[in-house]
């Protein structure tokens, strides 16, 4: 790290160990614009919009230079302004400028730094051809023309989520950021996190919107509309109407919802309370029985999906709660609609999310009550607020009111289950009162707590030394499960987080979804939790009263039918496959090789090579087409192959040959010796 002084625009600024001259000038006190930097992601230095004269050197890119002893820097000089306007104008040229009807028009970094620029026209023209927009997530929109190709989104999905989605294609004037051979999101390994939406400086990435379908429900008189809210939108929908990260304003939200028009307002704190109940016992079950551990939580449907594409061998060990928000729909649909005198199709469910993901969880086929969507929509926290604002509430000026009973009590248990470690914390507030004989008092458990992205600890309970792990980002769940496959760690419950933060960091929060704000959700968070009078879930006197007059009491059959699911191995790239021999009319063996992911990893390609020579060798390359194909869904059980209709797993480099000769050769045509 750097020690020693520069001069910026005439003052001696420290270096103070800064990675780069961005963060020195930023600490005198001025703003330089940026697009692609970032500070929570590797330096890419692309868009050069953060150009500074150094004394000696000249022109240099701020972001990606570090800082020197005795430099002197000048950030706004005649070179600079006239260079920064006209990456300005050459990005609006190549960018589709409907505005007015944008997402993102009003918090466009664009739009913002073309006016701070003093950019009132662009001499370039405007955008040849347009791109296809991708709609075909259930959670995310990608506009291709509203690109800038800053490579937040890429960074973002490779290094904190370990996904790469996306990337950069084709050189030069064609370069684009897209998915794996352009193909649709929905046929790609994304979980829905929305992490590239949180950091996308313009429209390109936005969430999904269902602010119209839920509007229509609304006002649809033969509807009854009820809306859950979860923890981490109370201490973040404030920032959208000036208030800041952190600030509670629960009451104001719940006035606002039920000026909108939904018919009864409910809090998901009511079902968090009721998953940590289950998952608790579920885990003492496990201890108890010598169950698969660790457990693994399964409130994060992003991690979910994550696990089925990458880790079906750790399905088992996903705890089978369904997470909050499903265990509210379900409660809503076979239980409360039938005490209104409602049939499910009469009762429309409406979440309202910090997560993207939530709305393709919310579209899981198991999650239905007779044929209908337990949660009919998702809205993000930005929808709401688009809602409140679309009314005409004046949001600040709302007397505060309370949620809805019997679904509206929540402990402060269920409160930090917007945090990295509250699910955690929630679970061993609740185990550690089954197991202690007296009363334990508050438990607050702050080895979980924090924005850290892997964090261990260990605690004894009723006699038990148990080994716990947090993880948020799903990098860092990879490096956690890699050391727990190893042997190298063992832990009896693992929490895990797609987004960083957790809840409260989701793609659906307000802009900007950074490090700062993050920790001001997460203060206010555990500020409302110190507030409840409920400390634990088992002091929820209207969870263990629902428990007992809808199932019978806690962890039993009845609840493992209408709160608990089950997951499976999923596809990670869907659609065709891809040929790597020449096609013949009347070959009659096709010979499909997973390539996907998970079998890459171990050997399908090196196997396809050698189902290729061995072709070769016999004779019969021109009677077996082979292909590699995405996924067969069978990740859980070695690389896998097909053979005409036949499904084969389990294939090795070292049996591969027995398996051509005994499965596919003996199926060729013209027949030969084996």
């Amino acid at each position: 790290m750097s020690a020693g002084k520069v001069t910026v625009d005439g003052h001696v600024v420290e270096i103070n160990d800064a990675r780069n001259i961005l963060e020195v000038v930023r600490r005198a006190g001025i703003k330089l614009p940026t697009f692609c930097y970032h500070s929570e992601l590797s330096v890419y230095g692309a868009c050069r919009m953060c150009m500074v004269e150094v004394e000696g050197r000249g022109l240099v890119a701020s972001c990606s230079t570090p800082p020197a002893d005795g430099m002197v820097i000048h950030t706004s000089t005649p070179r600079t302004r006239r260079l920064r306007r006209m990456i300005i104008e050459l990005l609006l040229a190549n960018h589709d400028r409907e505005c007015t009807s944008c997402g993102r028009s009003g918090s466009c970094k664009l739009q913002q730094l073309a006016r701070q620029m003093g950019v009132t026209e662009v001499r370039f023209g405007h955008l040849d051809k347009k791109m296809p927009v991708d709609n075909t997530s259930p959670s995310l929109v990608k506009n291709p023309n509203k690109c800038i190709l800053c490579g937040d989104c890429v960074r973002m999905c490779k290094e904190v989520q370990g996904l790469g989605i996306w990337d950069f294609a084709f050189r030069g004037s064609k370069t684009r950021v897209t998915t794996a051979f352009g193909k649709p999101l929905q046929e790609v390994a994304c979980v829905n996190c929305g992490q590239c939406v949180a950091v996308c400086p313009t429209g390109a990435l936005t969430v999904k919107s269902e602010v119209d379908k839920v509007w229509d429900a609304i006002q649809d008189p033969g509807k009854v509309v009820v809306v859950q809210v979860a923890p981490a939108v109370r201490v973040a929908i404030g920032e959208e109407f000036g208030l800041l990260p952190g600030e509670k304003a629960t009451g104001q939200m719940v006035a606002a919802l039920r000026k909108i028009g939904f018919d009864r307002v409910f809090d998901t704190l009511f079902t968090a309370d009721m998953t940590t109940i289950e998952e608790g016992m579920e885990l003492l079950g496990r201890l108890e029985k010598g169950g698969r551990l660790p457990l693994f939580t399964s409130c994060c449907p992003a991690w979910v999906k994550y696990a089925e594409q990458f880790h079906a061998d750790l399905l088992e060990n996903l705890s089978t709660c369904r997470s909050p928000q499903q265990m509210f729909g379900s409660l809503v649909k076979k239980y409360y609609a039938r005490e209104i005198g409602k049939n499910p199709a009469e009762v429309v469910c409406v979440s309202v999310m910090p997560c993207t993901a939530k709305k393709f969880e919310a579209r899981r086929p198991e999650f239905t009550t007779g044929g209908v969507p337990d949660v009919d929509f998702v809205l993000t926290t930005m929808e709401l607020a688009q809602m409140i604002k679309e009314a005409g509430i004046v949001f600040n000026e709302l007397e505060p009111e309370v949620f809805d009973n019997p679904l509206g009590m929540g402990s402060g248990a269920a409160v930090i289950y917007g945090a990295s470690g509250g699910v955690m914390e929630s679970v061993v507030r609740f185990v550690a009162a089954q197991q202690s004989p007296g009363d334990v008092g508050r438990v607050d458990f702050y080895p979980v707590r924090g924005i850290q992205g892997i964090k261990e600890t260990e605690l004894e309970i009723g006699g038990q030394n148990l080994k716990l792990a947090v993880v948020n980002g799903l990098a860092n769940a990879e490096k956690l499960i890699n050391r727990i496959k190893s042997g190298e760690a063992f832990y009896h419950a693992v929490e895990v987080m797609a987004c960083p933060g957790g809840c409260l960091g989701g793609g659906g929060q307000p802009y900007p979804n950074n490090t700062a704000s993050r920790l001001g959700r997460m203060k206010g968070l555990y500020a409302l939790d110190r507030a409840e009078q409920l400390h634990r879930p088992q002091d929820n006197i209207f969870v263990t009263r629902a428990l007992e007059r809808w199932f019978g009491g806690p962890a039993n059959a009845n609840t493992h039918q209408a709160l608990h699911t089950r997951y499976y191995p999923r596809r990670r790239i869907s659609g065709k496959p891809v040929e790597v021999s020449g096609r013949r009319d009347e070959r009659p063996v096709e010979v499909a090789v997973c390539v996907g992911t998970n079998c890459y990893l171990k050997g399908s390609y090196d196997i396809l090579n050698k189902f290729m020579t061995l072709a070769r060798q016999m004779g019969i390359a021109d009677y077996v087409q082979l292909k590699g194909t995405f996924c067969l869904e069978h990740c859980d059980r070695g690389v896998s192959i097909k053979v005409n209709d036949e499904i084969i797993t389990n294939v090795t480099l070292d049996n591969a040959e027995e398996v051509f000769k005994t499965k596919i050769a003996i199926k060729a045509e013209p027949p030969w010796v084996v």
